[in-house]
């Protein structure tokens, strides 16, 4: 059972499941930065929204904590590269509000071109102001879209429906991508010469911040429109304002800003401009999806198991195909440090057949995630591993290649003159150990496994069963290899239901005809 603590509102079905899997759902709202720092002690997972920061200082102080979960997409608000330091998995929704941010990017572009809150404002208060907030059409306008992620599809898709010309500006799209979409990939020079509106989908970074500002501004048609759903920061609000003034674009409408909260701005005394408090994650629906994914993602992070989510693992995504081979390539990673009491200085890893079309850094993360947990007593996950690996001067290296000769997929460990391989198989996708040391053999990855060199001869297999006998540990499972090159050697693999003493490993050490003895814990 984790501590979980939650320093803002979720929804209670994302917790209740938290609970469920008998985790301690520790709900302290409202929490001050001090407090914050007396709270996290102890806990194994934060969850958090927009209003908590999570510092350095905060991160150093959970020193159990296995996982941050936000509750939304932004993360400006954790520090993700500490996190990453102190081995801690930063995890988000992100596609938990990117229906309803969309939705509110077009309320506001309506809104901004048609005037809607101004002339409601003028009519509550007495005010007939027909003729004063006169509009413009959004058919056949140029609406530039920076950022075309989840997101900014979304808003392109509807603006089309809406009759407008979509142009984009984003490095990470392929113009084929986009021509796919019925979209012009544009500069940022020529998004200015060309947009009649434009709508920002960009994460918060050193090189967005600021980007829609002064010098942007300066090249802007004058009937530009900004509409800002993403991060504040990202447009100068004081540049925006002064465009606005003097007349050199037409309006804009935001929902974020550079300091939020915020009832100050020189963007709020302009007529032509629109505001909200943050509302593009507000609605029901997605405030129920992120705190059930988040409570999910955080759920997965404390098993130890894969997380689509984590944003600081050098690998987030895996294939259908890929998946199904994380427990085995972390068993194997086990069983290959048990090997020889240890992590040797290099490691290659080699991805055979099927494997070799996809990514398969997941599956490099598995393997060391299994390897370090086999040696360390300190947690191990897919963010610290790669770190574990460099404090230790470890060398991975990692390959693939569509032939093999025997198994439609196979992962292969090699380094410090050991080798095994492991691969799946059968309907039900079984974990099968089936290399180890140039001998073919098939038995399943255990909890408790011996690894027995010894002479192929007669009568050393009824001497490791005598001994294990009169130690009365029973035979889960066993297999035999024996060496296409050396027909004089042999192992055995033995899956025991107990954990072998050091006594009787002595024993099998100075049985005749035996070679070498490893203890091996799988998983």
């Amino acid at each position: 059972m984790a501590r979980v603590l939650v320093s803002e509102k979720i929804a209670d079905g994302g917790l209740d499941a938290l609970r469920e899997a008998g985790h301690d759902v520790d709900v302290q709202l409202g929490l001050s930065p001090e407090d914050l720092l007396v709270a996290i002690k102890g806990a194994h997972a934060l969850i958090i929204r927009s209003a908590t920061t999570v510092t350095a200082e905060v991160l150093d102080a959970g020193t159990d904590l296995v996982v941050v979960g936000r509750a939304g997409i932004g993360l400006d608000n954790v520090d993700v590269a500490h996190a990453t330091t102190r081995g801690v998995m930063v995890v988000n929704a992100p596609q938990s509000n990117i229906l309803s941010a969309a939705e509110q990017t077009m309320a506001l572009l309506l809104a901004q071109a048609r005037n809607i809150p101004q002339a409601h404002n003028a009519l509550v208060q007495g005010r007939w102001e027909r003729s004063k907030w006169e509009g413009v059409e959004l058919a056949d306008k140029t609406l530039a879209v920076i950022g075309l992620g989840r997101i900014g599809k979304l808003v392109a898709q509807r603006a089309m429906a809406f009759g407008m010309r979509i142009i984009a500006h984003d490095p990470f799209v392929s113009p084929e991508r986009a021509r796919a979409m019925n979209i012009e990939l544009v500069s940022l020079d020529e998004v200015a010469a060309q947009a009649d509106f434009l709508t920002l989908h960009v994460a918060k970074t050193p090189e967005t911040i600021g980007l829609i500002g002064v010098e942007f501004l300066a090249k802007a048609k004058p009937s530009l429109r900004v509409i800002n759903v993403s991060r504040g920061g990202i447009v100068d609000e004081a540049a925006l304002a002064d465009a606005i003034r003097e007349g050199r674009i037409a309006g804009a409408a935001l929902d974020v800003f550079e300091k939020e909260p915020t009832t100050e701005s020189p963007l709020f005394d302009l007529p032509s401009v629109v505001v909200a408090p943050h509302l593009g994650a507000s609605t029901r629906e997605a405030q129920d999806k992120a705190g059930d994914t988040i409570a999910e993602q955080v759920g997965l992070a404390l098993a130890g198991e894969f997380v689509p989510f984590a944003v600081n693992v050098a690998a987030a995504e895996a294939s259908e195909t890929v998946r199904p081979y994380l427990g085995v390539a972390e068993q194997l990673g086990a069983i290959f440090a048990g090997l020889d009491g240890g992590i040797p200085a290099q490691v290659e890893i080699e991805y055979q057949g099927e494997l070799a079309g996809y990514d398969t850094r997941i599956l490099t993360l598995s393997v060391l995630k299994g390897m370090f947990g086999a040696t360390s007593d300190e947690p191990v996950s897919y963010v610290n591993a790669p770190q574990l690996a460099t404090e230790q001067g470890i060398e991975v290296k990692d390959s693939s290649t569509s032939s093999t000769v025997d198994w439609i997929n196979l992962v292969s460990i090699s380094g410090g003159g050991h080798q095994i391989a492991g691969t799946l198989v059968g309907l039900r996708a079984e974990p099968r150990l089936v290399q180890i040391d140039g001998h073919t053999l098939d038995v399943p990855p255990s909890a408790h496994l011996l690894i027995i060199h010894n002479d192929d001869r007669p009568g050393v297999i009824g001497r490791v069963g005598t001994i294990l006998g009169d130690a009365r540990l029973n035979i889960a499972d066993m297999d035999v290899g024996r060496s296409s090159k050396n027909h004089d050697a042999a192992v055995m693999v033995i899956a025991t239901t107990d954990a072998v003493p050091a006594e009787v490993v002595e024993s099998l050490e100075a049985s005749d005809g035996i070679t070498s003895v490893a203890v091996v814990s799988a998983g």
